[in-house]
């Protein structure tokens, strides 16, 4: 299985990041052979669409399931068309995540728990 992950690095420490369209990296990870790769957000500084081009990258590299912190309603749509587990509300470091899902202990997300341009949204 492929599981994508929205990472604020390029490795299993680094942290899980709570948005998924406007995350830094990916990083997929393999679990048939425990690889991984990291891949930059190229949709993270879109100005709009963030979120269903992040989708789309995760869509095109094969993932069966992604684990993020919060999944907004455009990604939801694109990746539940796409049959991908969506697994939301996770904290920690990449590792950590991974390690809750083979053991049964992340919940599927059955809808978006935030709203659209929430990861673009600016604090000063």
């Amino acid at each position: 299985m492929k599981i994508c992950i929205s990472s604020l690095g390029t490795n299993l420490d680094s942290s899980v990041d709570p948005r998924f369209g406007r995350c830094p990296y990916f990083i997929i990870y393999n679990t048939e052979n425990d690889t991984f790769e990291y891949f930059e957000n190229g949709s993270r500084n879109a100005m709009g669409g963030a979120g269903i081009q992040a989708a789309q990258f995760v869509v095109e590299k094969g993932a069966d399931a992604v684990i993020s912190g919060n999944i907004g309603p455009n990604s939801f749509r694109v990746l539940a068309a796409a049959n991908i587990k969506i697994y939301s509300g996770v904290s920690g470091t990449v590792k950590e995540a991974i390690e809750k899902l083979k053991n049964g202990k992340l919940a599927l997300t059955i809808t978006p728990d935030v709203q659209s341009h929430y990861g673009s949204q600016r604090k000063f």
